[in-house]
């Protein structure tokens, strides 16, 4: 099991650095200067070429990668453009926001995913399998910003259910301790912050949930009518156990493998829709703070954040993998 840690873990650094090799071509070619971005449209010339020597921009683009490649190797993924604070400063700020909503989307997905593909697969070609499935492929195609302004329409506006907008009501003051909003509210001792907090989770987690809620309901609905039909689980009938005892220690326990599949990648998708979900919301976290510097060419924040996405993805990745041999006594890394 270590050594197989390792080489995948050896094998994560090719992929991260083929990664920022094409991160780097694509973000040069982004039309706009980020000197000029700074300056403003009416800048002069000459002010232009000042800022974009004090950047670092007007050197060859090998050496400015060369350059990014060497502070990287350091743990330094450079300085914003905009505000020169430390990327790293930034990213540990925000990204607490982004991983709340992802867990909070997590969970809806698969707490109501796994149950409604479970109650498709027990009624194939029933009303509720249409149903279930009817519901699944809605989810999937609609956009997240098109369910996201949606909600916002209905539950926000109209209804005035629930808040659209942000992580916390403007006139709620919390210390920023774990930046986790719901950790800070119980730190503070605050529970009708807390509340708010949560109130203010419902709806982004649902529009960036969606997408993951319907893949995993009609994959648990597969796996789990693919494993019932196997003649081991007819013989475990055959035998007298109850249907709960057949579905719990025989169909879920080997249907739980390509579910956890598909969670585990839908981890890459979430930090994806978590831009635009976080957009929409005017959620601080780091989807927001990503698009916010696509527009400002704000390069060092552009590339750092997707690299340490790519990175977390990956330890995602492996952990689902180790996870297998938990799940499936017979599966061994050698």
């Amino acid at each position: 099991m270590i050594k197989y840690i390792i080489r995948r873990v050896i094998g994560a650094v090719p992929v991260l650095f083929g990664l920022s090799i094409i991160l780097f071509a694509f973000i040069h070619l982004l039309p706009g200067d980020p000197a000029a971005t700074i300056l403003g449209q009416h800048a002069r010339p000459e002010l232009v070429a000042q800022m974009r020597a004090r950047l670092g921009l007007d050197l060859p683009l090998w050496q400015q990668y060369f350059n990014y490649l060497a502070d990287l190797s350091r743990g330094d993924l450079g300085n914003s453009f905009i505000n020169n604070r430390p990327v790293l400063t930034d990213f540990v700020v925000r990204f607490p926001g982004t991983v709340e909503l992802t867990i909070a989307a997590m969970i809806f997905a698969v707490g109501l995913g796994i149950p409604l593909g479970r109650l498709a697969a027990r009624r194939p070609q029933s009303l509720t399998d249409g149903a279930v499935t009817v519901v699944s492929l809605v989810g999937i195609s609609i956009p997240i910003f098109v369910l996201g302004l949606t909600l916002q329409y209905l539950l926000a506006v109209q209804l005035k259910i629930l808040p659209a907008t942000g992580r916390l009501d403007g006139h709620i003051d919390i210390p920023a301790v774990t930046h986790f909003m719901l950790v800070d509210t119980l730190l503070a001792g605050n529970p009708g912050a807390f509340v708010d907090a949560l109130r203010h989770l419902v709806l982004p987690a649902i529009a960036l949930g969606s997408i993951p809620l319907a893949i995993i309901t009609r994959i648990t609905r597969a796996s789990v009518l693919d494993v019932a039909n196997e003649d081991y689980v007819r013989t475990a009938r055959a035998k007298g156990l109850t249907e709960r005892r057949v579905d719990g220690r025989h169909i879920m326990r080997n249907a739980w493998l390509p579910v956890t599949t598909v969670i585990g990648l839908q981890v890459g998708g979430l930090l994806a829709g978590a831009v635009i979900t976080e957009t929409v919301f005017a959620w601080n976290g780091v989807g927001k703070w990503v698009v916010e510097s696509i527009e400002a060419h704000d390069y060092f924040v552009i590339q750092s954040s997707i690299l340490m996405f790519a990175f977390i993805f990956l330890i995602v990745n492996l952990i689902v993998d180790i996870g297998y041999a938990f799940l499936n006594p017979r599966i061994r890394y050698s």
